[in-house]
């Protein structure tokens, strides 16, 4: 069955668009399903990858159980072989997609882009990290190959090409307030008091609302990243350094390994509590803001905001990002809707993809 599989692979005609898939985990997991839906009928896989193993064989790339297969089996990483695939599929678009967290993968970018390659990511680690790499990758968009990135701010939520038609259209953004975390949403949204927050946070990352290590959620990083591409794409020249960041994680379990930190989650309730109590005794709620005014001033933490806030009223993983403008600036210009999720992540992805036709 495998060999007939593998004989349709190699005698389809070429493909619209050829691309390469960086990341199998929870997210690339989801994009391999949808592209064995009919959405996805212009592309064609010719490579997908984890950090260790690779497939190119197209009947292999054909078959449901890609993922798991990459666990152990495949050749050795080795992203030159990945490249040649894409060259010789013969499709007119090829493209690099990066559903990974790597910041060593995110620094490769840039350079994707120069050699022609268009590169659709859900990386935050290159437009959200030093200035120096958000200005490499300006340059290299410069030079005609594109960028899809709408993955990497509210999963997927038109809010980076809102903002992009906008300031095309000779708008200013003056400020920015919203829930940018749809982890931190769900934990604050669900977070009354009548639960321990250690709870909580092992319910959501069982769900996977979470990043396997939520450290990477309530150190506010994430949530940062994202204020500082929106902050970019608006004209902020921001450095990284330039956010003020709020941690959540308790100093003393900043630097122990994930499984002595999943062990000593309860370390987090006793001062969540004593937050929350005191915001109640106000008659207010918790939630975990990004923040950035008309002067470059940008934050991220947790906040006090009373009951009528647009942020008190959020659902489950929303999402919410609040834009004043010159043109918008009666009231805000409010996007909203789920922020977390690998399936609409995933169709973030295949979106952006689509969309190089």
């Amino acid at each position: 069955m495998n060999a007939v599989l593998a004989d349709c692979c190699r005698t389809q005609p070429t493909p619209a668009i050829a691309v390469v898939l960086l990341g199998t985990g929870v997210v690339g997991g989801a994009l391999l399903k949808l592209l064995d839906t009919p959405a996805a009928a212009p592309l064609r896989l010719v490579g997908a990858a984890n950090s260790r193993r690779q497939q190119t064989d197209p009947g292999r790339l054909a078959q449901r159980n890609l993922r798991e297969q990459l666990r152990s089996q495949g050749e050795a990483r080795d992203d030159a072989a990945l490249f040649a695939a894409l060259d010789s599929s013969g499709a007119p678009v090829r493209a690099i997609i990066d559903a990974t967290a790597s910041s060593t993968l995110a620094a490769r970018h840039a350079t994707w882009l120069a050699q022609g390659y268009h590169v659709v990511t859900a990386n935050k680690a290159l437009a959200g990290g030093e200035l120096a790499g958000w200005r490499a990758l300006q340059a290299a968009l410069a030079q005609g190959a594109r960028y899809g990135d709408a993955a990497t701010v509210g999963a997927g939520l038109p809010v980076l090409s809102t903002l992009r038609r906008l300031r095309g259209c000779g708008d200013c953004l003056l400020t920015l307030e919203g829930v940018f975390s749809g982890s931190l949403s769900y934990l604050f949204n669900q977070y009354d008091g009548s639960r321990p927050f250690s709870a909580l946070l092992a319910e959501a990352r069982t769900l996977g609302y979470t990043e396997p290590d939520p450290r990477s959620d309530l150190s506010g990083e994430d949530v940062a990243r994202k204020l500082l591409i929106l902050a970019r794409h608006a004209g902020f020249a921001l450095g990284s350094d330039e956010v003020e960041v709020e941690s959540l994680v308790p100093p003393a379990l900043c630097e122990v390994d994930t499984a002595a930190f999943l062990d000593r989650l309860a370390e987090l309730d006793a001062p969540l509590a004593e937050r929350h109590a005191q915001a109640a005794a106000r008659g207010n709620v918790l939630r975990f803001l990004a923040r950035l005014n008309q002067r470059g001033r940008a934050r991220v933490g947790l906040v006090e905001v009373p009951p009528t806030h647009p942020a008190a009223r959020l659902y489950g993983t929303d999402n919410q990002f609040a834009l004043t403008t010159t043109r918008y600036n009666t009231q805000p210009m409010v996007i909203q809707g789920p922020g977390a999720g690998p399936e609409v992540t995933a169709q973030a992805l295949l979106g952006d993809v689509l969309a190089l036709v």
